[in-house]
């Protein structure tokens, strides 16, 4: 069997089946070095896969071929070349710290860059006021004109101003029999003006309200004035301020560094360097280029690694990156999912018209005309003008922004108004667990040291062996001075008592910090009375800190103490301290400490370790030079002295919102740094995690790990190990569990992740606060980032803001998003009904022939007077049932069928590539290849079949919305208009017979006008001319107000989904009868003033009995929806996300707050 026809066979197997079976796997174990983390329940992983049956190539392949595009990435990332920095006007950074203190007129500490003084408030004042705020003059965008130049010249609008200049040309060629037409084509081409004007003046308007909205959440720093630290807006910064720059911050300006830390710059939006760059205080200054200089850090460059003392040296415009103006200009053209459909559907629609206008000018020049090509064409425009709704990008626009609004109004900050609905579209969510899940509140619980364990609190969850906390305890001191002095915390002032300050740091440090500052006495003191010697910062590689302090000791004068995650912190261990004796570590000992582990991290406790080395006069003296570079400081052979537990509790209604977004359909899945085990019990706290792992599985009933297969469990936690060697057939069998959580992550992890996610055809959303979720923020379909807990990089990676942090707004944020595309689609449902009841009038007018029902301009006042108005009403509509539709599934389901349908389509555009038979790097076709392939797609059967299959998920405009508007509610609204437009003219003495009659002797002598010849009619009476204008002006007239009274129905018969279109839920909007009334006013004003008679030729003799009769077809149409609603509630709720055994939808308790019940 070919490779081709088997996965033709695999394909249809999975659309037979409800779940496809591959086999259970035990990920290898490729990393030996680190063996503490990869121990479960005493039970070490097993190596190699276990199989339920042999993968064959065909398999492989198939699993590979949605990713193929990753690696092709990885292998083919330009670097890019970066701007020209020759004419840079920067020379500051090759002053001397001295010189530099000067020219700048600032006060600055080399040594002790914590006592800097800083400038005063009243000389930075005098200095912005100088030299201006720190701002940078906005990118070049898009005039006024030109934005008013592209919402003109899109399909609609360019359609409705060629037939108005169409018109204009057939006045100039015959004038008088076209005179008429002035009004149309003045109408027309005014009213691609107008609805250009109305959708860019929205336009201006929301992006108004966006950047109000974003000036809400301005850049800050940490400055130095007036000796204290204090937080300010960046744009408030002045040359000579003194400013602190720490992980995750944007650099605000341009900073010389006077002193650091292990700081490290990302300048790849400056440069185009990928690796982060080193940057560290010169005595003498830096000789170099600006842009080369070690000593420089530049404005909206990011701070990945480290702390630096700087002083500001350019602001604004003067900076480096206001100097190049390659980084200023621009503005990004992607379009997002929801306007590619919109831009679809505009196409489809504008391409039906001009078909349908072509055909009806050759139909109509060859039968009712007979050859009058002027009047003709005014036929074929108003085709083209029915089939057209001319107001819905103004309206989708509208919608969109209301919606946007409505969110901000929930603090949810959307800066693209897209975004708003491919918020509702997620079908996965990637969240961050410290500061997302989690309040980043650290509050030290427990200690554990030489085999005992402490509790820092009063709890009744601690077993009956712990004991409370005392400095004096063995091994505490050890571990409190740890705590105490390897900390890089700041505080905001120092004149105030210890428990009074603010601490600038992050939450594990201020947790820490905090809790040693309650034990070591006085704090100040014993900072200053060890000062530090060498330091290694904390950073996301190493997972530890490290620290040697000028505190003597028996042996010598200096102390190495170093903390962090405990498996790589016991790594580097070869002694434990027990009972304040060094001794050796032993099998036992590693058993005790995994017990004090698996108890800590197994209550979702964030678990640090904490180790000692006395270091030996003898061979580091005080003169001894430490350098991290050459690997010159001691790194083995430290002394364990302890765990400490810290307790980070999960936000107030977290937990019922993820609760919510899986009753949804939306997969959520934690990816955090912290330990695998503190991950799971966090998740498992949550509603994240609800069944069995591998590993819980093996530990409940006994069985060995590698026994148990992967349809057994539906839950899995992935160490940040693994993912580095993980093949496409390992992401598919995670990514097919309901609960995952990836623990030990780093930053190129979680945008692998996310990647993966996206390969599969899942629409990504990824919430985070830190420089370290910035990657995945920027690549997910939706960021979303924390407004008050998250760095500036965070913020600006993400498309969307939590204004207050609370993860539970992204439910309202999901309810919003898919609210507003139903309420998007129930309005294009609504428009589109009324093109039936004006194109088949127009039809019939031709073919039977009868007297024009509707005349162009009516229909222009239908697509722009009252359904503008109502069309506009839906954006306010309500859920139709209780629980909206967040117990739906997303529009677009990723599942087995849909992932192994991508997977075929990838595998086969695989197959079609070229490649270098060397390196098999893909050779990028010629362009004669490309269209010589698109060319030949289309004789293929399998392009047919794809082409004609139905899409999986829901779209903007599908076959159900068009069977309903141009079919179902369509006809009903066309015989409501025939019916009333027959009686009418029968009232007025003319029968269907007399008006087909008329029409066809209209060829020769016209009826219906001024100057017409009495007719004659089935009963042998004699009709006037003016009669026979009087009934064809009602005729319209009754025709128009019947497709309004009826659209007047159909408001509430497009919302019956779940429900029939009755109750509260259907006619709650109360601006649906605004749009209604307003639409009413338009039509009486147009039908009944004489003055506009003229122009849209209404009559005030039309009785209003006459609208009994679309009334009666409006019933009909409810009732009718009321049938289709028990068509289609089988469908619907099949679609409906079942219950989830287990969840818990409460509030969760902190631990320390909880109580035994025994």
């Amino acid at each position: 069997m070919s490779s081709e026809a088997a996965i033709s066979e695999k394909l249809a197997q999975v659309q037979d089946e409800e779940t496809l079976h591959t086999r259970a796997v035990v990920f290898p174990d490729d990393y030996g070095d680190i063996h503490e983390e990869k121990i479960t329940h005493g039970v070490p992983r097993p190596k190699g896969p276990e199989m339920k049956r042999e993968m064959t190539k065909e398999d492989k392949e198939l699993a590979a071929a949605g990713y193929g595009h990753l690696d092709e990435e990885k292998k083919g990332k330009d670097k890019s070349s970066g701007p020209k920095f020759e004419n840079v006007d920067i020379h500051e950074h090759q002053l001397s710290l001295k010189e530099l203190a000067s020219a700048l007129e600032t006060d600055f500490e080399h040594k002790d860059p914590g006592n800097s003084h800083g400038l005063t408030a009243e000389e930075a004042k005098v200095r912005l006021t100088r030299d201006g705020r720190n701002v940078l003059t906005p990118p070049k965008k898009k005039s006024a004109f030109r934005k008013y130049l592209d919402c003109l010249l899109t399909m609609f609008n360019i359609l409705l101003v060629i037939a108005g200049i169409l018109e204009y040309i057939l006045l100039g060629i015959d004038f008088k029999d076209n005179f008429a037409n002035t009004y149309l084509g003045g109408i027309l081409i005014g009213v691609a003006f107008l609805n250009a004007f109305i959708e860019f003046y929205q336009m201006q308007k929301s992006e108004a309200i966006l950047a109000s909205f974003l000036a809400m959440i301005p850049p800050s720093c940490h400055v130095v004035r007036d000796g204290s630290i204090t937080s300010i807006p960046a744009a408030d910064l002045v040359k000579g301020d003194v400013v602190l720059l720490r992980t995750g911050d944007k650099t605000p300006a341009d900073v010389i560094i006077f002193s650091s830390t292990e700081l490290k710059v990302d300048n790849s939006n400056l440069t185009g360097e990928s690796e982060a760059q080193e940057r560290f205080a010169t005595y003498d200054g830096c000789k170099s280029r600006p842009v080369e200089a070690t000593n420089l850090v530049f404005n909206s460059t990011l701070i990945v690694n480290g702390e630096g003392w700087g002083v500001v040296v350019r602001t604004g415009d003067h900076t480096l990156i206001g100097q190049i103006a390659a980084l200023t200009g621009g503005e990004s053209g992607n379009q997002s999912p929801l306007a590619i459909e919109i831009g679809r559907f505009v196409m489809m629609i504008s391409s039906i018209a001009i078909v349908f206008a072509v055909v009806f000018f050759a139909v109509g020049i060859s039968t009712v005309y007979k050859g009058k090509a002027a009047q003709t064409v005014t036929f074929a425009v108003s085709i083209l003008v029915a089939f057209v709704p001319e107001g819905l990008p103004s309206v989708v626009t509208l919608l969109l922004s209301i919606a946007a609004k409505r969110m901000a109004q929930q603090n949810v900050l959307v800066k693209d108004l897209q975004g708003v609905e491919t918020l509702g579209t997620l079908t996965l969510l990637a969240t961050d667990k410290t500061g997302t899940l989690t309040r980043n509140q650290m509050t030290v619980t427990n200690l554990w040291s030489g085999g005992k364990m402490y509790t820092a609190f009063q709890s009744n969850n601690d077993s009956e062996t712990t004991e409370a906390f005392s400095i004096n305890a063995p091994g505490m001191r050890e571990m409190v001075d740890i705590a105490a002095l390897n900390s890089r915390v700041k505080f905001d002032k120092m004149d105030l008592p210890f428990e009074q300050r603010a601490i600038l740091g992050d939450a594990t440090e201020t947790g820490l910090t905090r809790f040693a500052g309650r034990h070591i006495g006085d704090y100040d003191k014993a900072q200053k009375e060890f000062p530090k010697v060498f330091e290694i910062p904390f950073n996301s590689s190493n997972k530890w800190a490290l620290v040697i302090l000028n505190k003597p000791h028996e042996d010598g004068n200096l102390t190495l103490y170093i903390k962090g995650a405990p498996e790589r912190v016991l790594a580097k261990c070869s002694t434990y301290l027990n009972d304040g004796r060094v001794e050796p570590m032993s099998d036992d000992f590693k058993k005790l400490y995994d017990e004090a582990y698996n108890y800590m991290a197994s209550r979702g406790h964030r678990v640090i370790a904490c180790a000692q080395k006395l270091l030996p006069a003898s061979a580091y003296g005080p003169s001894h030079a430490f350098s991290k570079k050459d690997g010159e400081y001691p790194s083995t052979d430290y002394c364990f002295c302890g765990l400490i537990s810290l307790e980070d509790p999960p936000k107030h209604g977290v937990r019922e919102a993820i609760g919510t977004l899986r009753l949804a359909g939306i997969k959520v899945m934690m990816v955090t740094g912290d330990h695998p085990k503190t991950a799971e019990a966090i998740a498992r706290k949550i509603n994240l995690i609800l069944g069995d792992t591998k590993e819980t599985l093996s530990a409940r009933t006994g069985r060995p790990v590698e026994e148990i297969y992967e349809d057994e469990v539906d839950a899995v936690v992935v160490h940040g190990d693994d993912i580095d060697g993980l093949q496409g057939w390992q992401w598919d069998q995670i990514f097919a569990k309901n609960e995952i959580v990836f623990a030990r992550t780093s930053p190129q992890h979680k945008l692998e992740i996310v990647k993966h996610a996206q390969a599969l055809g899942h629409i990504v959303g990824v919430t985070g606060d830190g420089v370290n979720d910035s990657p995945a923020l920027k690549k997910a379909d939706l960021g979303i980032a924390m407004n008050i807990s998250g760095s500036d990089v965070s913020k600006e990676a993400a498309n969307m803001i939590l204004l207050d942090d609370n993860f539970a707004s992204t439910v309202k944020g999901v309810a919003e998003g898919r609210q507003i595309f139903v309420n998007l689609k129930r309005s294009i449902q609504y428009t589109m009904t009324h093109i039936t009841p004006e194109v088949i009038p127009q039809l019939l007018y031709v073919v039977v022939p009868i007297p024009l029902p509707l005349s162009a301009i009516l229909i222009l006042v239908i697509d722009l007077g009252f359904e503008l108005f109502v069309a506009l009403s839906f954006a306010w509509d309500k859920p139709e049932t209780e629980d909206g539709l967040m117990r739906m599934s997303p529009r677009k389901p990723v599942n087995d069928r849909t992932i192994m349908a991508l997977k075929t389509r990838a595998l086969e555009r695989t197959k079609t590539l070229r490649r270098d038979t060397e390196n098999q790097e893909v050779i990028q076709p010629s362009k004669i290849s490309v269209w010589k392939n698109k060319l030949k797609q289309y004789t293929t059967r399998r392009y047919w079949v794809e082409l004609l299959s139905p899409a999986e998920g829901e779209t903007l405009v599908d076959g159900k919305l068009l069977s309903y508007s141009y079919i179902e509610a369509g006809l009903i609204e066309t015989l409501g208009t025939l019916v009333a437009y027959f009686v009418v003219f029968f009232k007025n003495g003319f029968s269907p017979s007399d008006l087909r009659k008329a029409q066809q002797a209209s060829i020769h002598q016209a009826y219906f006008t001024n100057s017409s010849p009495d007719f004659i009619n089935y009963r042998g009476e004699v009709i006037t001319a003016s009669k026979q204008v009087d009934a064809l002006a009602q005729a319209q007239s009754i025709v128009y107000l019947s497709i309004f009274i009826i659209q007047c129905f159909n408001v509430f018969a497009v919302k019956a989904k779940f429900s029939f279109p009755f109750g509260k839920s259907i006619v709650g909007n109360v601006w649906n009868f605004v749009g209604i009334f307003a639409g009413a006013c338009l039509g009486m004003f147009i039908v009944y003033t004489p003055p506009l008679h003229v122009v849209f030729g209404g009559t005030d003799k039309l009785s209003p009995l006459y609208w009994l009769i679309p009334a009666a077809f409006g019933v009909l149409l409810l009732v009718w929806s009321s049938v289709r609603v028990l068509f289609l509630r089988k469908g619907i709720e099949q679609s409906r996300v079942k219950d989830i055994k287990g969840l818990m939808m409460f509030p969760t308790m902190r631990t320390m707050s909880m109580r035994s019940k025994h």
